[in-house]
């Protein structure tokens, strides 16, 4: 994107052209009344500024820096050649102070890649722009400090620590630890083998279970991230304006929880100028929706490309954009209306058949989809009693899963075994002839897809992991079989 400002005689007039939206046009005013502001001139001649490539359109104040710069630049208030090879972005107050705007990150990559010197940028969004190797990147203050800097008459806004520094920093994000969890020892193991490879997972069970309980404590047990990882999360949280002040790195995995009367788009990204949805802005995290056969069946059903792809493609009027989408999905819901079918205490009071239209919410290709499922019975009246959990602490978990991972690594397996393609499942995991014959029976008696005989293998090849196996045994095979027969959908 490039910001061309010309000046010529004529009438007094200000035009901003190159398809922009409401929020470009009026950075007219805003760098008309920051320029006056900053003590600048604004030349009494006609000044058109084209925002180019003219076909694609313009949103967001971010365009108001570098019309201000080349604006002066233009009409002679700015020493020649002070900005040449320099890129800016930054929305203007009327006093002429530089505001922080979204994106930051990524505009710092885009100018790494077209190779521009220096990066100009508002102050509160020097640390995240500073994450981008191979550009300089300089925070003002406002216009006239930028102004200074480029002219070599002042100094950018210090910025410190590297991405390594704000991860080295970090605490592992816990909200509660696995302990406190009473019973429910085969979800447990479940969710340990969900984080080793970042497996989808469904839980089905009775009100007052722990489902929630448990998806709340799993990011205290996924991996640290590594900064690759947390720069591609900062990415997606940067362009939707979601990065805190004075947080420019996410340096935790992301748990995303939405309602489930949410929209399609909002689940998986839209609007007229494209957006990330939740399923993006949970990347490399927890998405999970709770009472999940509420949720809309076509926003479920939006789910399919991110699950399957890892990525999701919006395309809009105002222009189309692709997302990462690579969260860890975790389901949890009812058995049926009421939440009590199959319960051993409580009878249970819906309609015949309504239960299974409840279930069927979740479609077919969905459940193919999902790794792990697991049956949550109620808990008994002496788990229920006991005055603390009796199962393993978060952290003692969290190392076995750092260790798998650590496993996958060293085989030199880039991405996590949930995201393997069906030969290079098959290729990592190697099975034996008993395990040949195990999984030809599965497939006969459970009717498993092409695509679930693949989930299969893969989540067989996490529990190898954990396990330290180099082979997958048919011991690990039996268990990632017995998660793909529960839950009773699809």
């Amino acid at each position: 994107m490039e910001v061309e400002v010309d000046l010529r005689p004529g009438l007094p007039g200000f035009s901003v052209v190159g398809l922009p939206d409401a929020a470009v046009q009026e950075a007219r005013e805003r760098v008309r009344s920051g320029v006056i502001n900053q003590a600048f001139d604004l030349p009494p001649v006609r000044i058109v500024a084209n925002l180019a490539p003219a076909d694609l359109r313009k949103a967001g104040p971010q365009y108001d820096l570098p019309i201000a710069l080349a604006l002066l630049s233009g009409s002679g208030q700015m020493r020649p050649g002070a900005i040449a090879g320099t890129g800016a972005v930054g929305e203007l107050a009327l006093d002429g102070a530089l505001r922080p705007v979204p994106g930051a990150l990524v505009m710092a990559e885009h100018a790494a890649r077209r190779g521009w010197r220096r990066l100009v940028v508002p102050e509160g969004n020097a640390a995240e722009a500073s994450l981008v190797p191979g550009i300089h990147v300089v925070g003002a203050r406002t216009l006239r400090h930028a102004i200074d800097i480029l002219e070599d008459r002042a100094e950018p806004v210090a910025v410190d620590g590297t991405a390594d520094d704000l991860l080295g920093h970090a605490d592992v994000a816990t909200l509660g630890d696995l302990s406190e969890v009473h019973g429910q020892a085969d979800a447990r193991r479940a969710l340990e083998i969900a984080a080793a490879g970042m497996h989808s997972i469904l839980m089905i069970g009775p009100p007052g279970g722990g489902k929630t309980m448990l998806a709340r404590r799993l990011p205290g047990i996924l991996p640290r991230l590594s900064v690759d990882e947390a720069i591609a999360i900062t990415r997606v949280h940067s362009v939707a304006g979601l990065l805190p002040p004075g947080r420019p790195l996410v340096t935790t995995r992301p748990f995303r929880a939405p309602h489930h009367t949410i929209s399609a788009p909002g689940l998986v990204g839209g609007g007229r100028v494209p957006r990330p949805g939740e399923v993006s802005l949970a990347h490399l995290g927890v998405l999970f929706l709770d009472e999940v056969c509420a949720f809309p069946p076509a926003a479920l059903d939006a789910l399919r490309q991110p699950l399957e792809e890892g990525c999701i493609d919006i395309a809009r009027s105002l222009g189309s954009a692709r997302f990462p989408a690579e969260p860890l999905l975790v389901c949890a819901g009812n058995p049926c209306p009421c939440g009590h079918a199959g319960d051993r205490v409580r009878a249970c009071t819906c309609a015949p058949g309504q239960a299974e239209a409840y279930r069927s919410r979740i479609s077919g290709p969905i459940a193919d989809r999902i790794d792990l499922r697991v049956d949550m019975p109620r808990l008994d009246r002496d788990e229920m009693l006991a005055e603390r959990g009796t199962g393993e602490t978060s952290t003692a978990v969290r190392r076995r899963v750092e260790g798998a991972r650590l496993r996958r690594i060293t085989r030199g397996q880039a991405v996590p075994n949930a995201r393997l393609g069906a030969a290079e499942a098959r290729d990592v995991a190697a099975l034996d002839p008993e395990g040949r014959r195990l999984l030809g029976t599965a497939i006969d008696r459970l009717g498993l897809t092409a695509r679930g005989c693949d989930r299969v293998i893969r989540v067989a090849r996490t529990i190898a992991d954990l396990d330290g196996s180099d082979a997958v045994g048919a011991g690990h095979l039996a268990e990632a079989i017995r998660y793909r027969s529960a839950g009773g959908v699809g």
